[in-house]
């Protein structure tokens, strides 16, 4: 007799589930195409998101279940680990995101830009490199080592949650990579993260990019290639960005 599909969990096992991390599988090919934290019902809830949603607001993640569901199978998940602390759950979440590329995932995992995966002669870079004494007011990103790999200023200007009355004040945008300054950039302008405002792209609510060009030599000379002071580079934070002390 076959099992039938789980779709909850009882309340007595959620309170011993605690925080959870989890993978969405494709069953077509076994494919792991996201990688969440939850609680309670999250696993399933994220199943279930599919439905009702349509045209342009469909993300990759919702795109991928509904293709499955469309080839009449069901999405597949692994309670990866459980009963955790919301701050363990990141790290194994950010973790896990490292070792499956390709994910659907709109965000990266916390901490994944600084402490990620790395080679280690990477690592000796990063800890040996200088640190960058800051001499002007500067808006520090940290940027996806993948989106980089293209275009260092496509991956650094677009798009941001920002204080925008910060992001102009700034002298200077300085790209991050692990922990090291990649680039420097100069912002002529911030603009919403629109299609209208910026050809190519999609609209991004809430969310700002820049529109600029690279540092001059003299200022690339004072940060390009070297490491972020420790006081902007706290273990667990989410936040991509931010903002210097002179």
């Amino acid at each position: 007799m076959d099992q039938q599909p789980i779709d909850s969990f009882p309340p007595e096992v959620i309170e011993k589930l605690k925080t959870y991390v989890y993978r969405l599988i494709d069953p077509r090919n076994g494919e792991t195409f996201y990688v969440g934290k939850g609680k309670g019902n999250r696993v399933f809830a994220h199943i279930r998101e599919e439905h009702g949603i349509e045209g342009d607001d469909l993300g990759n993640k919702m795109k991928r279940i509904r293709q499955i569901r469309l080839a009449r199978f069901d999405v597949a998940h692994v309670i990866h680990r459980h009963g955790m602390d919301d701050t363990t759950a990141f790290e194994v979440e950010s973790a896990l995101m490292d070792a499956y590329p390709g994910l659907t995932n709109e965000a990266g995992g916390v901490g994944g830009n600084e402490f990620g995966a790395m080679h280690a002669l990477e690592i000796i870079r990063e800890y040996t490199a200088e640190t960058a004494v800051f001499r002007h007011d500067a808006i520090l990103i940290s940027v996806n080592r993948s989106a980089a790999e293209s275009s260092l200023y496509e991956a650094t200007r677009y798009a941001w949650k920002v204080s925008l009355a910060q992001a102009r004040k700034a002298e200077v945008v300085l790209a991050i990579v692990q922990g090291i300054i990649k680039g420097a950039f100069i912002a002529d302008e911030w603009l919403e993260a629109t299609a209208a405002n910026f050809p190519g792209r999609h609209d991004v609510p809430g969310r700002y990019g820049f529109n600029g060009r690279e540092a001059p030599d003299d200022v690339k000379h004072l940060y390009v290639g070297k490491r972020v002071p420790d006081e902007y580079r706290k273990r667990g934070a989410a936040n991509p960005i931010k903002y210097s002390k002179q």
